[in-house]
């Protein structure tokens, strides 16, 4: 096939494009902003300061996408922690027992990942970057798009690797003045990776498509970060501790990560409109009823490296295009224009990875009714992660949403659970392991699980 557009140069395109080069002669990549040569922060990415996790199935996906990642990313910094070995979970007022869940994270800030993924597509064959582009919407033609329309920002610039395979310093490549009119990119394909805003939902309903089902759930999370330094051995070998549903404050929560730099990132988040402040009293006065003292106690003496920074977000949405009855043949969408889930959970990056997966499966069964297939398909990606994050968010009696009997008997189940991993390391692990999307969450329900969960984790 000839040539396909991916809409955006987040986490889910660029994970997008790598599928698509496997099957396009040619993959253009959209972007409205100049990208960083390295790992810096960039302002298309406004959560991009704040803690990110690859849980343990997204950490497959990409090493699958992009063979060796794993280890070029640890080489540029990154750090390799041991899921529950490493990591000290501290959830409903006490730490999960420790065990072993037989999977391994890969810890390293938002900038660095998409930078070490972003290298990775531009040494692919075919692949260009168009930079310093704002994208108007798709050529819909006889139920079949054509192409993309774009225009250059003025100040823009369009960025593409030198060489055939894709390789080399990026330079600038047919500079366009300012001003100029917009441009259509033919294409046979193109992909909406443009973000929460759902642009692909609009552009459906004013073709006469209609817009797809959303499932929303309003859970005005606020994040407060600051990156800072601890000495060696500070948390006893810990490369990461977590808290959540605290007894007393339940909408509060925190992540504290070793990560490229030996800088650790500090968030401390709060949903239901209880967000953490900037100001300096206010912040430690926030982490103070998160932390443990131990740990309280070792980041307040931490040498910090910058200064708090917030970030909001409002609703998680989940957009059904799966159940749309007719789609025009060519239009795609991933990662967050499908999901946006609360940030909390760590779930986007892992389930755009997989979408990109499931793009590629897709494509090597052709062409023929392709949206509908992925849709299918990926619905079944994102239905167990916003189940679990719904529920999660759910638990908390802030935030508002209909709690159907089946939920709420779930609810009270997962917290015995819970209550039992403090002391079992067997539903510890089991626990994170269906957090991390690797196994099903049946798997928490089975009779062996449940006799654990019955016994209160005390099983001799």
């Amino acid at each position: 096939m000839a040539h396909a557009v991916v809409l955006g140069a987040g986490m889910g395109g660029l994970c997008a494009a790598g599928s698509l080069a496997q099957h396009f002669e040619r993959v253009t990549v959209v972007e409205r902003d100049p990208l960083p040569a390295d790992a810096a922060p960039r302002r298309g990415v406004p959560q991009g300061r704040h803690v990110h996790a690859l849980l343990g199935t997204g950490d497959e996906a990409l090493e699958r996408l992009f063979p060796g990642f794993g280890a070029e990313l640890v080489a540029a910094g990154a750090v390799r922690s041991a899921v529950l070995e490493q990591a000290r979970y501290v959830i409903g007022g006490a730490t999960l027992a420790r065990g072993s869940t037989g999977v391994h994270a890969l810890q390293a800030t938002r900038p660095l990942l998409e930078a070490g993924v972003r290298r990775r597509v531009r040494a692919l064959s075919g692949v260009k970057f168009l930079e310093g582009h704002d994208v108007l919407g798709p050529v819909i033609e006889a139920g079949r798009v054509t192409g993309v329309r774009v225009h250059k920002r003025p100040g823009g610039d369009e960025r593409a690797p030198d060489g055939a395979a894709g390789t080399g310093p990026e330079s600038p490549e047919n500079p366009e003045s300012p001003g100029t009119e917009p441009e259509v990119l033919s294409a046979a394909l193109v992909v909406d990776a443009l973000g929460r805003a759902g642009r692909m939902a609009g552009w459906l309903e004013r073709a006469g498509y209609g817009a797809p089902p959303e499932d929303r759930t309003k859970i005005d999370v606020g994040y407060t970060t600051r990156f800072l330094r601890l000495p060696p051995g500070a948390l006893e070998g810990d490369r990461t501790v977590l808290t959540g549903n605290i007894p007393a404050h339940p909408t509060r929560g925190s992540g504290l990560l070793h990560q490229e730099g030996d800088r650790w990132t500090l968030t401390l988040a709060g949903m239901g409109g209880d967000h953490p402040p900037t100001d300096e009293e206010g912040f430690w006065a926030f982490a103070r009823t998160v932390y443990p003292t131990d740990v309280y106690d070792t980041v307040r003496g931490a040498r910090m490296l910058s200064e708090p920074v917030a970030y909001r977000f409002p609703v998680s949405v989940r957009r059904r295009f799966e159940r749309l009855t007719r789609l025009p043949d060519g239009l795609l969408a991933i990662g967050d224009s499908v999901c946006s889930f609360n940030p909390v959970y760590g779930q986007g990056m892992t389930v755009a990875a997989r979408e990109a997966e499931v793009l590629d499966q897709c494509l090597r069964q052709g062409t023929e009714g392709l949206p509908k297939r992925y849709f299918t398909e990926a619905a079944k990606v994102v239905k167990p992660a916003w189940e679990l994050a719904r529920s999660a968010d759910l638990a908390v009696p802030q935030i508002p949403g209909r709690r159907p009997l089946a939920g709420r008997l779930v609810g009270r189940y997962m917290d015995r659970l819970l209550d039992a991993a403090h002391h079992d390391p067997v539903l510890s692990a089991g626990y994170l392991r269906v957090i991390g999307m690797l196994d099903p969450a049946a798997a928490l329900f089975a009779p062996g699980v449940a006799w654990r969960v019955l016994r209160g984790g005390r099983i001799g």
